[in-house]
């Protein structure tokens, strides 16, 4: 398969709609529920962390697949294909044609993207991330930090590059998908990462 056939395939396989079928073999739309969102965190407020685990884990290998294996197929070197079959994984995730273009926010896609490119920004913007949700249990606060911390650590392992250009890309993304969470944390109302009362 040609590289630019492979950049079509990443774009499907990060489409997959995880959280939305996870809810649904349960009764649920994900949709209608909660925020709204498509993502593990939404799927941890209406169903709890037995669905958001596994849906958190699959969206992390949407990212981390067709970043590091299709170059391997397409027989292709450098780090360029590996950044694009990334890039349309997350484009996938967050606009999945099979969900009418609705997804989640990229955020795990993302980190499944550079565990591949660059485990040390990963491990470092994971445990900020934990670290924030334990001493808030608000999510979007601890991926806005993480989406923050990760070109600082792309940067001082990689230098300038390709990469630390995807890396800006990345948390300017997340910033941008978050924009009405960022609303909500200064008005004092964002949601905590609490599950739903009256929820199976």
């Amino acid at each position: 398969m040609t590289p630019a056939l492979l950049v079509v395939l990443a774009y499907l396989t990060g489409a997959f709609p995880t959280s939305y079928i996870a809810a649904r073999m349960r009764g649920v739309d994900l949709r209608q529920h909660g925020s709204g969102n498509l993502g593990a965190t939404n799927a941890f407020r209406v169903l709890g962390w037995r669905v958001a685990a596994p849906v958190m884990l699959v969206d992390i290998l949407k990212g981390w697949f067709p970043t590091y294996f299709f170059p391997v197929w397409a027989g292709v070197s450098g780090s360029q294909w590996a950044l694009a079959y990334g890039a349309a994984a997350i484009l996938g995730h967050v606009f999945s044609p099979y969900v009418r273009f609705k997804g989640g926010k990229g955020v795990a896609t993302g980190a499944g993207v550079f565990l591949a490119l660059c485990w040390q920004a990963v491990l470092a913007g994971t445990i900020v991330w934990g670290l924030i949700v334990y001493a808030t249990r608000i999510v979007s606060l601890a991926s806005i930090v993480a989406a923050l911390v990760l070109p600082v650590v792309v940067f001082t392992t990689l230098g300038i590059g390709s990469v630390f250009g995807l890396s800006l890309a990345m948390g300017a993304f997340v910033l941008f998908s978050h924009r009405a969470n960022i609303r909500r944390l200064l008005r004092g109302e964002e949601h905590r990462f609490v599950k739903a009362k009256g929820t199976q």
